[in-house]
């Protein structure tokens, strides 16, 4: 059996890892052992802050709607069930979206699910 000789594998394999760890701090960067232990945590905290963004983002334009809504008299359930009655079926992304740069239309949404909602 013909001899392996490892050395360009294994340094390439070190560079992929002393890439990916561009930008960390002291030895993190550097020396490759502490490097795989920084890139695979990175990796990790990657994996789970791309399911936090999207609560984070839903939570920030429930808080929007809900400013929207109390300007018009409304709170945020209010409204969300006076839109369900009235059957727009606009997403919290988009009621948001109104309610900072359109306000005068999402009054009109809040007059409409005023008008929807039972006395």
């Amino acid at each position: 059996m013909p001899r392996v000789k490892r050395g360009v594998t294994a340094h390439q394999r070190h560079q992929k890892v002393i890439k990916a760890a561009k930008g960390f701090t002291g030895r993190n960067n550097s020396c490759f052992r502490i490097a795989v232990e920084r890139v695979e945590r990175a990796g990790q905290y990657a994996y789970r802050d791309r399911k936090a963004r999207k609560r984070e983002f839903r939570a920030l334009w429930i808080t929007r709607i809900n400013a929207g809504a109390r300007l018009h008299g409304l709170s945020y359930s209010q409204l969300m069930h006076g839109l369900t009655l009235a059957g727009v079926e606009l997403d919290r992304k988009v009621l948001s979206d109104l309610a900072i740069t359109q306000p005068e239309d999402f009054a009109k949404l809040a007059e409409q699910a005023k008008a929807a909602l039972p006395s």
